[in-house]
């Protein structure tokens, strides 16, 4: 009876080491995520399935312009004109309830978009194109006959420090910070490293 209880007890022990383990890996590391949105069309379809690399969070790394970024969708929208930067004022409070959004993620959305300006630069829309610093962006990974147009208050800014602007690549079917805002960099929760479905496109992600 004694080994029966012990044989049990250390199953559970490894079952809880292992979980720990993978919730470490989780947050820390890197996890796989499904496309559910259009608003990366055509760079990412919806169903594909990507691998997420989260060192950037660990190491509070700052992502390059250009970058295919994971991040907390904002609380609010439209209530940060004179801030530019997005709203996370619903955020969950006590510690139970902090867990169980930032590391079970359960209750949380995250919005996938890429990076266009980074803090201290100006990003204005205009007639259709992108300008940072008043110079042309030239954005290849867009469909040729994808315009930007805006969408919300945020057409012309000055990216706040410790932010960044961005949008999705599907300028019509994304909600991004033409709408919200600048997203600040401790929001951000990963960068898209792989994309391993479908097969036939397995690989990097730009």
């Amino acid at each position: 009876m004694k080994s029966k209880t012990k044989d049990i007890l250390e199953w559970i022990f490894c079952i809880v080491i292992a979980v720990i383990l993978a919730l470490l890996v989780r947050y820390f590391v890197g996890t796989p995520t499904e496309v559910r949105q259009p608003s990366m069309y055509p760079t990412l379809k919806e169903g594909q399935r990507l691998i997420l690399n989260r060192w950037i969070r660990t190491t509070n790394g700052e992502p390059k312009r250009g970058d295919i970024v994971t991040f907390e969708a904002p609380s609010k929208f439209g209530n940060n004109l004179d801030t530019k930067i997005a709203d996370y004022s619903d955020e969950p409070t006590g510690v139970f309830a902090k867990f169980k959004f930032y590391v079970l993620e359960i209750g949380k959305t995250s919005y996938i978009k890429r990076v266009i300006a980074l803090p201290g630069e100006t990003v204005k829309i205009e007639n259709g194109k992108v300008y940072v610093d008043g110079e042309f962006l030239n954005e290849e990974y867009l469909a040729a006959d994808v315009k930007t147009y805006e969408k919300g208050p945020f057409e012309e800014v000055k990216v706040p420090e410790g932010c960044v602007f961005v949008m999705g690549d599907n300028r019509g079917q994304s909600t991004d910070s033409r709408t919200f805002g600048c997203v600040p960099m401790d929001k951000i929760e990963s960068k898209v490293f792989i994309r391993f479905w479908p097969l036939n496109l397995f690989g990097g992600v730009e």
